[in-house]
């Protein structure tokens, strides 16, 4: 008996729209991940891009427990000495929500080049308004 591998020409994604709207991010950032791997599917191939494009609107209705929102922090800097900038979740949420999200899921997808393939797959719009009718996506039922 042998071992089924989905092939390139195999694949037919499907489109999701999933409302952010009061969900938790962490919850939300898991059940994402395992659609745009492709988990969900009979026909998951570990080292191929078998999942779906998923489109989230409301991201700036997102929510998070605790005090997650001052405590959580997203660094960045240039390389050079004192260059490291911190910024908290409710700073990142005024200034692009769909970053806080996008960065959620991120790392829970792999860290090599199938990873940055299946993360452009990923549509996020921090209101109520999608460009990807033309697709028409299906509802995505998250808890």
């Amino acid at each position: 008996m042998k071992t089924w591998s989905a092939k390139e020409g195999e694949i037919n994604p499907n489109w999701y729209v999933v409302d952010a709207e009061g969900k938790n991010l962490g919850r939300l950032s898991t059940q994402i991940a395992t659609v745009l791997r492709g988990k969900h599917r009979p026909t998951f191939t570990p080292h191929m891009d078998t999942g779906d494009f998923v489109v989230v609107i409301n991201a700036d209705k997102i929510t998070m427990t605790g005090n997650k929102w001052d405590d959580m922090k997203y660094y960045r800097r240039s390389r050079w000495f004192g260059s490291l900038k911190e910024t908290t979740a409710r700073e990142m949420l005024d200034k692009d929500p769909s970053f806080i999200i996008k960065d959620s899921v991120r790392g829970m997808l792999p860290k090599n080049r199938l990873g940055r393939k299946i993360i452009k797959k990923l549509k996020v719009y921090a209101g109520p308004n999608h460009p990807h009718d033309a697709q028409r996506p299906e509802a995505l039922k998250v808890n």
